[in-house]
This record gives C-alpha cells, sequence and structure tokens, in this order.
C-alpha cells in the first residue's frame, strides 16, 4: 500500500483546467520527482496535496485512510509541509518571527523573546543555514529567505514535505546542503515530493518521477528506467535539441555598453567590461558574487554607485531609472513577481507598462495597436494563458516569466540586461527563450545575460565575465569555455 496516494484528481481555474483525472502513489522514506512544463500541473497538485488549493473531484489518502487537508493548518497537523516555488513570508518580521509564526513561545501570556531566538537558531542549524535570526526577513537575499522557508518546512516534523522549485535561488553550496538534508530526512522516513526543472537534481537526488502534461498524468517510472531524452519527450511531446547559437558565427557590431571601475560600497568594486552590438555577454558567480547588483546600477537602481557607464559612447548619468530607459537600456530582474510584474494586472496591461506612450496618442492608449502588438509578441514567447486579459497571478511561472520579457521585448532597446532568464522555468520554455535572446542578438540587441547556471553561460554567451565578492576575476571568450575554467574564477 501506499504511503500517501492522490486518486482521480481534478482541478479548474477560470479558463484553465490544470488538472484532469490526475493518480499517483507515493511511498514513504522516499523521493518522488513530479516533472512537466509550466502549467503541467505540478505545482497545483502539489498544493492541493498541502492544503492551498482544495480539488474539484478526487481523494487523498495517507496509509489508506481518506484525509480531507482544507487549508495549510489542516495539512499541517496531518503531517503535510510545503516549501513554496515563490516565497511566502511576512518580509517586516525577523527570520525568527517568521520560523515561528503561528506557535509563538510564550512565558507567563508574554512572548518569550529568549525561547523565540533559540528554536529559530535551532531550525536554521538543522538544515545548516548561517543566519542571523534578528535579520527583518526583507533584508535577505533571495536565496536565504528560500533557505529560511525550508528550515520552517522541516521544524514542523513533517511525515510529508512538498519541495516547489527549492533550488531555484540557492546557490550550489546550498543546495549540496538541502540534498544532504533530504539524505537525512528520507533516513526518518519521511516521504518528499521533489518538483524541479533541473535535470541534474532530480537523478541526483530521487527515486521516483512522475511526468505531467497540459494537467494530465503521462508516466511514473523508476529513475533507473528512465533518461533524460525519455523524460523531456514526456514532458514536452517532442525532441528538444539544444541548437548553437546563430549570434556567435555572426561578428559584433558597435559598443553599446562600456563600464569602468563601477563600484558601490559593499556591493562590489571596480567593475570593468563591455557589450557589443548582436552579442550575449554573461555574467557568472556565486549568489552573493554582486552580479545582481551591478545590473541593477547600470539600470539606476543605485544612488550610490561611482563609475563611468557609456552608452554608445555617452556617458550615463548614474542612479537615474529615467534615464537608464531613456537611453534604451531594460532590465529583467531575477525576482519576476516583486520587481518585474503587476500581478493584480492583465498580460496586455503588464507587457505594455514598459512602453505606454508609444500606444498613446494625445493623451489616450490606442487600445487597437496596443492589442495587435502584445497579441503579436505574446504568440511568438507562445505564452499559455486563455486570453490576454487574463490576470498574470494566475499564470504558471514559466508563462510569467515570457510576460515579464515580453514587456521588455516591446520596447526599442539597445541594452537588454537578463538576471536569471530561466529560473523556474520548464526546458520546453527553456529553449524557447534561448531562441528568442539568440535571434535578437541576431537582429542587433546588445544582451548582458547574469545566470546561475552554468550550461546557460556556456551555451549561450560569446564571452562570460566571472565576479566573485563583488571584483571581476576574469573574463573567458566562447573558444576557451568549459565548466571547470569557470568555476575557477568563481571560486
Amino acid at each position: 500500500m501506499a504511503f500517501l496516494s492522490v486518486e482521480h484528481i481534478s482541478k479548474t481555474f477560470p479558463g484553465v483546467r490544470a488538472l484532469d483525472d490526475v493518480s499517483v502513489n507515493f511511498e514513504k522514506a522516499s523521493v518522488h520527482a513530479l516533472m512537466g512544463e509550466n502549467g503541467a500541473g505540478k505545482s497545483t497538485l502539489g498544493k492541493i496535496i498541502a492544503g492551498v488549493y482544495t480539488a474539484d473531484q478526487g481523494v487523498i489518502k495517507i496509509e489508506g485512510k481518506e484525509v480531507k487537508p482544507t487549508d495549510p493548518r489542516s495539512a499541517q497537523a496531518l503531517g503535510i509541509a510545503l516549501v513554496h516555488q515563490e516565497l511566502a513570508f511576512c518580509p517586516n518580521m525577523t527570520v525568527a518571527e517568521n520560523l515561528l509564526l503561528g506557535g509563538f513561545p510564550t512565558n507567563a501570556g508574554f512572548m518569550d523573546w529568549g525561547k523565540l531566538r533559540e528554536k529559530a537558531r535551532a531550525l536554521l542549524h538543522e538544515i545548516g543555514a548561517d543566519i542571523d535570526v534578528d535579520t527583518p526577513l526583507a533584508q535577505l537575499t533571495t536565496g536565504q529567505e528560500q533557505m529560511v522557508q525550508i528550515a520552517g518546512a522541516v521544524g514542523v516534523n513533517a511525515r510529508i514535505i512538498i519541495f516547489d522549485e527549492p533550488t531555484s535561488s540557492l546557490s550550489t553550496n546550498e543546495s549540496e546542503h538541502l540534498f544532504e538534508l533530504m539524505g537525512r530526512l528520507k533516513a526518518r522516513e519521511v516521504s518528499m515530493i521533489y518538483v524541479s526543472h533541473r535535470m541534474d537534481e532530480i537523478f541526483q537526488v530521487c527515486d521516483t518521477i512522475t511526468v505531467l502534461r497540459d494537467g494530465k498524468h503521462v508516466a511514473t517510472e523508476s529513475v533507473a528506467q528512465t533518461s533524460r531524452d525519455r523524460l523531456i519527450r514526456q514532458m514536452v511531446g517532442r525532441e528538444v535539441l539544444m541548437k548553437r547559437p546563430k549570434h556567435l558565427d555572426q561578428e559584433p557590431g558597435e559598443e553599446i555598453l562600456r563600464v569602468e571601475n563601477l563600484s558601490s560600497t559593499g556591493k562590489f568594486e571596480n567593475v570593468s567590461f563591455n557589450v557589443r552590438r548582436g552579442e550575449i555577454v554573461g555574467m557568472g558567480g556565486l549568489v552573493g558574487a554582486g552580479r545582481t547588483e551591478v545590473a541593477t546600477a547600470i539600470f539606476g537602481l543605485d544612488p550610490r554607485a561611482t563609475g563611468n557607464i557609456y552608452i554608445k559612447g555617452q556617458k550615463l548619468l548614474l542612479g537615474k531609472v529615467n534615464e537608464s530607459m531613456r537611453r534604451r537600456i531594460a532590465l529583467l530582474p531575477e525576482d519576476r513577481k516583486r520587481a518585474g510584474l503587476v500581478l493584480g494586472m492583465s498580460i496586455m496591461d503588464n507587457v505594455s507598462l514598459a512602453h505606454i506612450n508609444h500606444f498613446s496618442s494625445m493623451g489616450f492608449v490606442d487600445r487597437g495597436r496596443e492589442l495587435s502588438e502584445v497579441e503579436k509578441l505574446t504568440k511568438r514567447l507562445r505564452v499559455k494563458a486563455p486570453s490576454l486579459e487574463t490576470i498574470t497571478a494566475g499564470l504558471s511561472g514559466g508563462n510569467q516569466q515570457k510576460v515579464a520579457l515580453a514587456k521588455w521585448m516591446v520596447r526599442d532597446c539597445d541594452l537588454l540586461i537578463v538576471d536569471e532568464p530561466t529560473r523556474g522555468v520548464d526546458v520546453g520554455a527553456k529553449a524557447e527563450i534561448y531562441e528568442l535572446l539568440d535571434e535578437v542578438a541576431c537582429q542587433g540587441l546588445a544582451i548582458l545575460m547574469i545566470s546561475s547556471e552554468l550550461p546557460e553561460l556556456l551555451n549561450l554567451a560569446r564571452r562570460v565575465v566571472v565576479l566573485r565578492e563583488g571584483f571581476v576575476t576574469g573574463e573567458l571568450p566562447h573558444e576557451k569555455f568549459s565548466q571547470e575554467a569557470v568555476l575557477e574564477l568563481m571560486a
């Protein structure tokens, strides 16, 4: 008998059938992967098991007995915990307060702050995270927030833990800590459901793989029975081939961006590099190396930045976003939900947001022109949604990323900075984004691409600039690319 089973689960959102008669068995003391393209229903199934959503049809059983997790608290009482893909905390509260939220220790009716900190430190120690428990959550990096969330899930002594893209914000070292933790949890007979797009992780830590496609169950197989190519075919229904980028065979044009001795106290120092028209320059480094901080400084978001930035030979005024946009610079940020999109707005409004003047005449928006251009771009990016009026919050992570990218593609830019462009994106959507970046580079756009995924940098970039602890440690041309060479510069 399976430890956990979901039987004939169906779930419909407005205009979207997320799950259609899905049945899966999960064993005790195992790591069971859920895989599929964005929008396949993986996260929805995990959230139904964890009580975040309620299924329209079907049943959930633990050790053969039907259970009904109607909300996260009732799921926790059943021994089920969820590590969300998108971080779900109170940013104005400390790490300790977030970790013990809903179960604050008290003494004579008052908050026991000493015990609160002690318990929080113990939870973080359990997963090997060195984070000050008195730090407000808003001051943590995305990776640190993810570690706090993992500590919170492990700390409730759950029998079933659902990890939804847990390593999407983690460094290589933090990911290895997580995998070691999962091994210890497995030894305690905890069952884990692991949602990820990263193939290497799946084959490293999982015992069984279930593939969903368009809300339907496609296959459940042991890791030993399958292969990477077989898995990709099951996920996307076709072969996905990584092609050599065409921009590598073209000679780059004029220099679009030149950065000289760019510095910001405590973040990075004396950073210098350039990007030419028609090339993709990668920026590599471990989490905390300063890559994102350099990107946001170029875009005008760091008022303390010093040094010189030139756009097409003309000096750029630092610390002014409007000036950077006027000089045709675009930024796709790492955190699409907090900084890249307005989740309560429609796809149409999000895409046209950064270029509303382009669609306006005499103070009025030309809706016909806006619809025509946005529709053309979302089709090109293969955004899956019932209509352009669909609220962006209801899209899968990969489709949200495509909308965030489309917002800048509709604007006629000279320099596009993309920070983790395929974070939380499935293999099929990843290939589509690679093709699009290559296509616009061939059309003359200069692209600065920040990525934590080495294969992404090595496959797509003409050159890679590597940062370590805020300093540039080297630059590699495409002909000298290797994982070893880049890692040596990173570490």
